[in-house]
Parts: C-alpha cells; structure tokens; sequence
C-alpha cells in the first residue's frame, strides 16, 4: 500500500499538469520547470506507482488505464491543497492575468464570443479567453481536469459530476435571403417542403434530432446540399435559392450582415435549450465564479 508520506507533494503536481496538459514541454511551462525537472519527476512517480502512467504516442504523452483512474481523485485533492491553502485568496478581474477556456459549439461562438470579449476587455483587460469547439473533446473529462473551465451549450446527458445552470431557451427559424419567394405570402407546409433546403448535419444530439423531424415532414431527405456546421451557413443562403433551418439567435445574429431574414417553420420543432456547466471541482473557485456570473449576466433569460 502506498501511503501519502511516501509521495512528494510537489510529483503529484506534476502528474496532474502532464494529465491536463498531454505535453511535457507545455507541462513545464505551466508549472515553470524545465522539461527535464518534469521527466525526472514522472520517472519517479512511475517507480512509485510501479505504472508508466503517461506513454508517448502522436497526440501527445496518452495517460494509462491507471493514470486514468487515478486522475480524478488526485486532482480533487489537490484542488482542496489549494483551497486550504489560499482561504483568503480572491480572484480580481481588473489585475488577474488568468486564461479562461470555454467549450462552446460553432455556433455557440458566434453567439457568446463577440458580447464575452468586449466585456472582458471592458471588465478584465488582462484576462485571455480563449474557445474549444465541444464536439471535438472528451467534456467531462476537460472539464474535470480545469483544461476547459465552463461549457455553454445544448449538451444532453452531461454527467452528474457537472452543475448546470439554465441560460436560455430560442426555437428554430427557417432562414433565406431578402427577396427569397418563401418571404412572401403564406407559407404552407407544402411550400415549405418544395423548397429546396441546405442541411446541416451536427452530429450533436439536438440539431440531429430537427434533422429527423425536417426528414419525417418531407424536407431534405433526398437533399443535395449539407454541411457539417452552421459557419459557412449565412454565405451559403444568402447568394442562392437554399433555405435553411437554425437556431434563432443565429438568425438574429446573420441577418443585417448577410441581407438575409427568416420565418416561422410550418411544423413543430422543439426549443433549444442553451445552459451553463461547470465541475464540481471548480464550484467554489472565485475565478470560475466571476466567469460564470458574467456569463449568466450578459445571456441568462
């Protein structure tokens, strides 16, 4: 059995930064050692925990089964070190040079990222915020280990380790140019069909679910114009015939820049619902605190 007295305070910090970070270069930035401090200090946790703990592959130093499970535990430890340590500490947005990283999905940044850095440079002038597109990484996991400090978005089935925070509920819009024929008159669900209709197929779980429902209503289930994410959309409907359905924040935010405006979907679509999540690990964190509460401020409904 390996006991606490038997381990460096100091090694376990290492490990964790290799786990959040995947890189011995960035790990030793992080912690302000060199790369060869960082590698003595896994060759003696490996001895300690008798694993290899982090093995060398194309994306990067990839943790074992052990190093895995082990992650979590340690981690929430050190997480409570820190707190002990720094009861009195406070997180001051108008000196702190702190990187905040939020998960959001393509068109969560086009939503959230605009109105967040303008009021982070009003607000926090020195604060870096940068984005991470959620569909590309493990979210619990990023989030568990403080490499991503919030995630806004409509995610299901996040884990109870998470809080989450309603901020707003948008139904979906069908969107086309000015001057597009669906524009004018009634639009019936047989109009509304005929149209010809440009997909997007978000692998996502809610944005795939509206796909069912457009196919089941008889739009775009023999489409000949899709695209994996709703960036390129605005340029796409707005020098042609396509329509396209979207979430309505998008459309507000495309509409005066592209000339493009929109309607009401003649079929029922469910709401989209946007919400805010954090790790429990972070709950008290005054950094991730201020983040959150600016957050709900500029976007909560």
């Amino acid at each position: 059995m390996i006991e606490p007295t038997n381990i460096d305070l100091n090694l376990l910090a290492v490990f964790q930064e290799v786990y959040r970070e995947r890189q011995i270069s960035a790990a030793a930035k992080r912690l302000g050692l060199t790369q060869s401090a960082v590698s003595n200090a896994l060759a003696r946790l490996r001895r300690v925990f008798n694993d290899e703990l982090f093995v060398r592959t194309a994306q990067g130093m990839q943790p074992t089964p052990f190093a895995q499970q082990v992650a979590g535990p340690v981690g929430a430890a050190m997480a409570q070190v820190a707190l002990a340590l720094n009861q009195r500490s406070q997180f001051d947005p108008a000196t702190s040079e702190r990187r905040f990283v939020l998960a959001m999905t393509d068109v969560g940044e086009v939503h959230f990222m605009p109105a967040l850095i303008e009021r982070c440079r009003a607000l926090a002038p020195r604060v870096q915020l940068s984005s991470v597109r959620a569909g590309s990484i493990a979210l619990k996991e990023e989030l568990e280990t403080g490499r991503v400090d919030l995630a806004v978005g409509p995610f299901d089935g996040i884990s109870e380790a998470l809080f989450q925070r309603l901020l707003f509920r948008q139904p979906y819009v069908s969107m086309f140019r000015k001057g597009h024929p669906l524009g004018r008159g009634k639009v019936t669900l047989a109009r509304f069909v005929a149209a010809e209709h440009l997909l997007v197929d978000a692998t996502d779980a809610p944005y795939e679910r509206i796909n069912q429902l457009l196919e089941q209503a008889g739009v775009g289930g023999n489409s000949r114009f899709r695209v994996p994410h709703f960036t390129a959309v605005p340029y796409i409907v707005s020098t042609g015939e396509l329509v396209v359905t979207v979430p309505l924040k998008l459309a507000e935010r495309a509409a005066a820049p592209f000339g493009l405006t929109w309607i009401t979907p003649p079929l029922a679509l469910p709401p989209l619902q946007t919400n805010l999540f954090w790790h429990r690990r972070f709950h008290q964190d005054p950094g991730n605190q201020w983040l959150r509460a600016l957050v709900v401020e500029v976007f909560g409904e």
